[in-house]
């Protein structure tokens, strides 16, 4: 599914890594697409690279009432949202429960849980009033099982996974697909930081073994078509060959 023509899509997180690399796929496949994250600069500048049909838009997921206005200038600039991805997220701090600085491993919560709910909670009201919408949300397998050191963002993605799941159960009757998107080890900031940590095997893998941003974004794209409607209410693994045969496909 690569023609998202008429579509309107907003992406948190999308100043750098699978935020930016969606929201270029999505440009190219004909969407307009809303750009929000917390660096106004980063995401400035990834609107910059595509063009009118994508707005800048400065926002700390952590608080409501700015994803909420995101939302709003959103709809207010290209008439519509159609789809939400929420891709914001940290894994910071790294570190083993009995030395987490109890603030920074809030912040986590706050950003990749709350967040994912702000986002969730933004768009509702139009997706409702539109009669629809696809709602993604950016997991990991450290939603289903610890990792040293991860505390705050393996609880952090299991509580967005049950999100996701939540949304499904109470709109999927209402025109709403919602599914989760686990994407394994992306070649990210994110990943530069576990690296550094030097803490559990995943710092120890080669940076080779990373996929490109761009693989998972094209998963995205695939996600808001029909062809991955036997996966709504669920969490789609691109470790899964099978998935990532399918989403290769759309090249």
């Amino acid at each position: 599914m690569s023609d998202m023509k008429g579509k309107v899509a907003l992406i948190t997180g999308a100043s750098r890594g699978i935020g930016a690399a969606a929201a270029h796929a999505f440009a190219a496949a004909g969407a307009k697409v809303a750009l929000a994250a917390r660096d106004p600069d980063g995401v400035a500048a990834v609107a910059g690279e595509i063009g009118e049909s994508a707005l800048a838009i400065p926002c700390e997921i952590t608080r409501f009432w700015e994803i909420e206005a995101a939302v709003a200038a959103t709809v207010k600039t290209f008439g519509r949202l159609d789809v939400l991805i929420n891709n914001a997220g940290v894994i910071d701090p790294i570190v083993h429960m009995a030395e987490a600085d109890p603030d920074a491993w809030g912040y986590t919560i706050d950003v990749n849980l709350k967040g994912v709910f702000h986002g969730m909670r933004a768009a509702l009201p139009v997706m409702l009033h539109q009669g629809g919408g696809t709602v993604l949300s950016l997991s990991s397998g450290a939603a289903h099982g610890p990792v040293e050191a991860w505390s705050a963002y393996c609880a952090s993605k299991a509580g967005a996974a049950m999100l996701t799941a939540s949304l499904h159960k109470e709109y999927s009757h209402l025109g709403l697909r919602v599914m989760g998107l686990s994407p394994g080890t992306v070649a990210t900031e994110m990943q530069r930081s576990v690296k550094d940590s030097g803490i559990n095997p995943v710092s120890k893998l080669d940076w080779s073994v990373h996929i490109p941003p761009e693989l998972p974004a094209r998963a995205l794209l695939w996600m808001c078509g029909p062809e991955a409607d036997e996966f709504l209410g669920q969490e789609i693994a691109l470790r899964d060959e099978q998935i990532r045969a399918r989403v290769e496909m759309m090249r």
